[in-house]
């Protein structure tokens, strides 16, 4: 194993540390909690939240800012955070109108934010959570009851996050959060495996001439193994098990996201991004809006997502609002 480590058991502090340093005018970091905080929280605002696994970077670290997060919180590599932490988060950043969590789809993850909401509840604090669960690749597997939440999470701290930043209610972010769920699908696709640093080896075998079809963002399993593909017979399996799932239809405006696993090129990924609008192209579904890079990382896996949220005229304008974090920056 390589690695630009030091300490294998230090990796997770000091990479916070580093992209807190990094970005000091936007974040600031709460080392005893290993959580990363809006530099000027809290604010007279809803505060949006998240955490889960490190491994994901920029997710969800990366996302803290304005016009996303107001907080994340960070666990072990592929660890959820614990109750603590997430309850630490939301003291940082509760600005006396509510805490709203957006939680990935794994067990350990919705465990210790419904724990995290029920100890903030019992201090008088309003917290509500909504879970993300867009995987279509499976569902029910060792680390879920139901779909995996995956990329889609990024697209609903985004869209959520504008809105609490514009003055919207608590109940209303939790409705809007439920929507965007209700309206994004997801599947990736594994080249080669992650190499989670305290292990030293890739965390399970795929030959050189296979691909692992509907692969989890921690390296669990998908929903079959084939032979290496080219991009466009890819994005072909992948795209129609996004789009017949929901189902999207002729007309409908969405935003196309190709979400690289952490060890592909940036040109694959556009390479997968034009096979997949001339497939959206092909059924009348029109993209609005578009998004192409490293998000929702495992590690160093190569391989990709696409991610398909069908937006409506509020989405929108939220997806278009203002945003200023270490992952994404435009209009301010």
């Amino acid at each position: 194993m390589k690695k630009l480590l030091n300490n294998v058991d230090d990796a997770v502090a000091e990479s916070l540390a580093g992209l807190c340093a990094a970005h000091g005018g936007l974040i600031r970091f709460l080392p005893e909690y290993r959580t990363v905080v809006r530099a000027d929280a809290p604010n007279a605002k809803v505060a949006v939240i998240s955490g889960g696994g490190s491994g994901h970077e920029p997710l969800h670290c990366g996302c803290v800012g304005f016009g996303m997060l107001d907080a994340a919180c960070a666990g072990e590599i592929f660890t959820s955070p614990t109750p603590e932490q997430i309850c630490e988060a939301a003291r940082a950043t509760d600005g006396g109108k509510g805490i709203l969590m957006l939680v990935k789809n794994y067990t350990g993850d919705v465990m210790n934010f419904q724990m995290a909401a029920d100890i903030l509840r019992a201090e008088g604090r309003e917290a509500e959570q909504v879970i993300v669960n867009d995987d279509v690749a499976v569902r029910d597997s060792t680390w879920t009851a139901g779909r995996r939440g995956v990329a889609g999470t990024f697209l609903a701290e985004k869209i959520v996050g504008a809105a609490a930043e514009s003055g919207t209610s608590l109940g209303e972010l939790k409705e809007l959060a439920e929507n965007v769920n209700a309206n994004v699908r997801t599947m990736g696709v594994a080249l080669t495996s992650c190499t989670v640093p305290a292990v030293g080896k890739p965390t399970f075998d795929l030959p050189g001439d296979e691909v692992e079809l509907g692969i989890g963002i921690h390296g669990e399993p998908g929903r079959e193994r084939v032979k290496r593909m080219t991009s466009r017979e890819t994005v072909e399996y992948l795209a129609n098990a996004v789009l017949d799932d929901l189902p999207f239809r002729e007309g409908d405006e969405v935003l196309a996201f190709v979400n690289g696993m952490g060890g592909t090129p940036l040109s694959e990924l556009c390479i997968v991004y034009g096979d997949l609008k001339k497939i959206l192209d092909g059924r009348g579904i029109i993209t609005a809006r578009s998004l192409v890079g490293n998000y929702v990382t495992s590690l160093d896996m190569q391989g990709c997502s696409i991610t398909v949220l069908k937006l409506g005229a509020l989405s929108r304008a939220l997806w278009d609002y203002p945003v200023q974090t270490p992952a994404l920056r435009w209009g301010r």
